[in-house]
């Protein structure tokens, strides 16, 4: 089939060029149209959580009693008694519109010594906006901050909404700065990798394409449900980086089928029945793991999933026509005479195989242990949710918390609402009594009823520690263990509660989305590769290189290490959304790299019947593909690194590692050690499938049934 798909697309090059061109254009048009469509919210939380439901309530007639907005004004030299200070904070305040604000409360308004700090040269202003929807508080934010402003004073924003439009516009510029410092690096390293200029363009065209066309799906799916802002960077890494790796695979085939005397056309059709099949089946690994993100009922993990599931197939149908179209124009012009495939036999990777193979066991264990050593740190994790802890340490969000821990007597963005229900209203006594039964558990500074709507009751509780911390956690856990009135229940919403929630929705899902992926790349890589152990042992090995990269992560941003290199301040905690981002993506990496390395194994494998010798040969004519795929998408997230907002930098380093890791660990030598230990034995299937596989599996992609095992090779099978 695929064969024929390339025959097709090599006689059809100019149709399929222009209909490209015309959906690019359209894409650029329409589809980019999607940055306007794309929640101003960050989407974390679970819908179905306690503290989901509680904000569902405060949003009725109850309302909420919060401060989303922490306006902070500063002075070097003036205090909050001189004119030139509280004038010019007074006509601020005042001149700032109603329409967006519910409650806007400050030292002037309240005549509260809390509103100033100790020095008397900073106060603040706490503003609770009209909406119940963070997107719009957002929006609404936007609409008045100027109105904040004061003439010759210091102002900066704080507060859960200031932090969300700060993450979200950084956000966007730093995606910017990423890419503007990866593409040129990732340009030159191309021309290097591809000897020739020609061919480094090839992958540029297919992520193009595959990227605008992405675009283009993921403002469709926005007709239908919302979608986080953080999706682009996952199109931006998996457009770039699966154009490169199947760009690089199609071009390597396709040059050797030129130096073996194949005719342009016979290239392209022999390119596409084998490159193309393992372009496919990689793929549909790749998409099925970005696919396991719509599990999770949060919107930034469910858009992840959405945008990471349509770039794949878009980049696969690409690489599937376009691709080949292009091959075939460009013919032997993409190889040059000074370009020829060397003999496998005298290559660097081919020796390198065989030395790991000669002692397949003592490798395999000591690269086993290494790898887990650095995975064992992660034990030790703190799971946060995305907070003011993610901007840089000079944004105005950060600065406002660590300016309300330092200078002030209590931080009024730190609260936490408990919203009673019950069939009939409480009495006022049961209700202060339950209020001064949360004012005791550790960590609570003030519990008070703040309001009353039939038989719902509001409680709002000020506490003092870090919400990210461990003891926060424990201090959610004593609150939702005291007893509410008698035939009432109580939901609690606000930062320390929320983030329990997240991370008990995505560290209970993970393991099914896990269990899903798996199941599927099962049945993916046996497709491919007409085994059942491989799949397995693909599996293992992807979890040895994914615990090498959480343990890094752990010691470099909840321990501190490298923190000064990096350019960030640990908070002693990781983004719980992190593990998910990674499993995600560096799972269908190094999936790929497996059907790019094993698929062509097989191939020598079917030829000569040889274990360790098709081994060595899969591995010298693709480890160049794997490696040089690996290090140009290292360059595309690793701009990410350079990113002010934590999570962002987090999943660019963490990519970065593990990419690092699978491909010139765990492909170039602990595959073939463990191919070698396993033998004849690496291939087996029971027989009903092994008939199957061989009626089925062959597609033209050059495989055929094994060859029969030789004595010698059957009797050492490990």
């Amino acid at each position: 089939m695929f064969g024929t798909l390339g025959r097709f697309a090599g006689r059809r090059r100019r149709w399929i060029m222009v209909g490209t061109l015309l959906l690019v254009a359209f894409a650029a048009v329409w589809g980019t149209g999607v940055f306007g469509r794309l929640g101003g919210g960050a989407g974390f939380d679970d819908p179905g959580s306690p503290s989901a439901h509680a904000d569902r309530l405060l949003a009725g007639p109850l309302g909420r009693h919060a401060n989303d907005v922490v306006v902070l004004y500063e002075s070097d030299h003036l205090t909050v008694d001189d004119p030139a200070f509280a004038g010019p904070v007074q006509r601020a305040l005042e001149s700032v519109p109603r329409g967006d604000v519910t409650r806007l409360d400050s030292y002037w308004s309240t005549g509260s010594a809390s509103y100033v700090s100790e020095d008397r040269r900073a106060t603040y202003a706490a503003v609770q906006l009209r909406s119940a929807d963070d997107q719009e508080r957002v929006l609404q934010l936007r609409k008045i901050q100027d109105g904040f402003r004061a003439d010759g004073l210091t102002v900066r924003f704080g507060g859960a909404t200031a932090m969300t439009d700060q993450v979200n516009r950084l956000t966007l510029r730093d995606l910017a700065i990423a890419e503007a410092v990866s593409i040129p690096i990732l340009l030159l390293l191309l021309i290097v990798i591809f000897r020739s200029l020609l061919a480094a363009a090839l992958p540029l065209i297919v992520g193009l394409t595959a990227a605008l066309g992405s675009l283009a799906l993921l403002r469709f799916v926005t007709l239908f449900t919302d979608i986080s802002t953080f999706a682009i960077q996952v199109i931006t890494i998996l457009g770039l980086g699966l154009a490169i790796d199947y760009a690089l695979l199609a071009v390597t085939r396709f040059r050797e089928e030129l130096s073996a005397g194949a005719t342009v056309e016979a290239a392209v059709e022999r390119t596409m029945a084998t490159a193309g099949r393992t372009i496919a089946f990689s793929g549909a690994v790749v998409a099925v793991s970005f696919a396991g993100l719509i599990l999770f009922p949060s919107r930034f993990l469910s858009s992840m999933g959405y945008a990471g599931a349509g770039t794949v197939v878009v980049a696969v149908l690409a690489s599937l026509t376009v691709l080949p179209a292009l091959l075939t124009a460009m013919g032997s012009r993409l190889n040059p005479a000074r370009i020829r495939t060397a003999d496998p036999a005298s290559g660097r990777w081919y020796r390198v195989a065989h030395a790991v193979m000669r002692r397949p066991l003592r490798n395999t264990a000591a690269i086993v242990v290494v790898l887990g050593a650095l995975g064992l740190p992660f034990l030790g994790v703190n799971w946060a949710r995305p907070g003011d802890w993610v901007l840089p340490s000079s944004a105005d969000a950060r600065v406002v918390t660590q300016e309300m821990a330092g200078r002030f007597a209590a931080d009024p963005g730190k609260l936490i609402t408990a919203v009673v229900e019950s069939p009939r209203p409480a009495g006022p006594a049961a209700l202060d009594a339950y209020a001064a039964r949360l004012d005791g558990v550790p960590g609570i500074e003030g519990a008070a009823v703040t309001g009353t709507a039939g038989g719902q009751a509001r409680i709002t509780l000020g506490y003092s520690m870090d919400p990210m911390s461990r003891d926060a956690r424990r201090m959610v856990a004593d609150l939702r263990a005291v007893a509410p009135p008698q035939g009432s229940t109580t939901s609690f919403t606000g930062m320390p509660a929320s983030r329990a929630d997240i991370v008990d929705m995505v560290t209970s899902r993970l393991p099914w989305m896990a269990l899903f992926a798996t199941a599927v790349s099962f049945v993916v890589l046996f497709l491919a590769l007409g085994s059942v152990v491989l799949p397995i042992k693909s599996v293992l090995l992807n979890l040895l290189s994914l615990g090498a990269a959480f343990g890094a992560i752990k010691l470099i941003f909840q321990d501190g290490l490298l923190d000064g290199l990096l350019g960030f301040e640990a908070v002693g905690a990781v983004d719980v959304n992190f593990p998910v981002l990674i499993v995600a993506i560096a799972f269908g990496l190094a999936v790929d790299y497996e059907v790019f390395l094993l698929s062509r194994v097989r191939e020598e494998y079917d030829r000569t019947g040889d274990v360790a010798e098709s081994t060595a040969l899969g591995l010298q004519r693709t480890a160049r593909v794997i490696t040089s795929a690996a290090l140009l998408v290292a360059v595309v997230v690793g701009g990410f690194a350079l990113s002010g907002i934590a999570f962002m930098k987090m999943a660019g380093v963490g990519l970065v590692i593990a990419v690092v890791v699978d491909a010139f660990v765990v492909r170039a030598l602990l595959v073939p050690a463990t191919m070698r230990l396993l033998g004849r034995w690496a291939w087996w299937a029971p027989a009903p499938l092994a008939r199957w596989w061989r009626r089925h599996g062959t597609d033209g992609g050059g495989h055929t049934a094994p060859p029969a095992a030789r004595p010698a090779e059957a009797a050492r099978p490990a």
